[in-house]
């Protein structure tokens, strides 16, 4: 972060819900008996692997998810994320399936006193899906083709995705957009000085010269 006050606003706003406070979201919100919970990685929200008691045809293993109260108060994005998954499945894709709560929504939003004030995240839970990050497996050739092919069907199918709220993507200075590239300067500082910092900048300059200048051409 930048800053110790980003920092600090970061932490503030990232969920911090115990493994039993994630069960009982589960089961109340979304109706599941849940029979373990486990934490997964996240970056600013919180996840959960959730697993249920065994039903008669539904899945036993679920993602539950916990925005982070920035994001919160942005449920048009997270609305259309889900439905960004709901197409893509349609369509084909391995993806995961967006649970309904049991007031048929796709997201809720809950309110937790956490003793000074009140803060409120939304929750949402999506099946689980079994594998193996890209990062764990053997390079080849092929596996890189498959990589590729798959993106451009993506990036081909969402083409066709429509919906009233799909402004609410486009958030400025965010930097997970790959058109931010250079906003990554301010945290070049935690790479030190060495070949790993000198590579990422050369980076972020051939970025500004060559890619900056043709944005406006480019499809989104």
């Amino acid at each position: 972060m930048s800053s110790g006050n980003d920092q600090q606003s970061e932490a503030l706003s990232k969920p911090t819900f115990s493994e039993e406070q994630a069960s009982a979201l589960v089961e109340s919100v979304f109706g599941l008996k849940v029979s373990k919970v486990r934490p997964l990685p996240s970056y600013d929200d919180q996840n959960f692997h959730v697993y249920v008691s065994k039903t008669k045809d539904g899945p036993t293993e679920y993602v539950l998810k916990i925005s982070n109260t920035k994001a919160s108060k942005n449920p048009d994005l997270i609305e259309v994320q889900n439905h960004i998954i709901m197409f893509l499945k349609a369509a084909g894709f391995p993806t995961a399936s967006v649970c309904h709560t049991k007031g048929d929504n796709t997201a809720s939003l809950v309110s937790v006193d956490s003793g000074s004030e009140i803060k409120s995240y939304l929750v949402r839970l999506l099946t689980y899906l079994p594998g193996r990050p890209i990062a764990e497996l053997p390079i080849s050739p092929q596996l890189l083709y498959e990589i590729g092919k798959l993106a451009a069907k993506l990036d081909k199918t969402l083409q066709r995705f429509h919906h009233p709220k799909l402004s609410s993507l486009h958030r400025e200075n965010f930097i997970w957009n790959l058109k931010n590239v250079p906003l990554l300067e301010k945290y070049l500082y935690a790479l030190g000085q060495n070949r790993n910092r000198e590579i990422v900048e050369h980076v972020i300059r051939l970025f500004k010269e060559e890619v900056m200048t043709k944005l406006s051409h480019f499809r989104e």
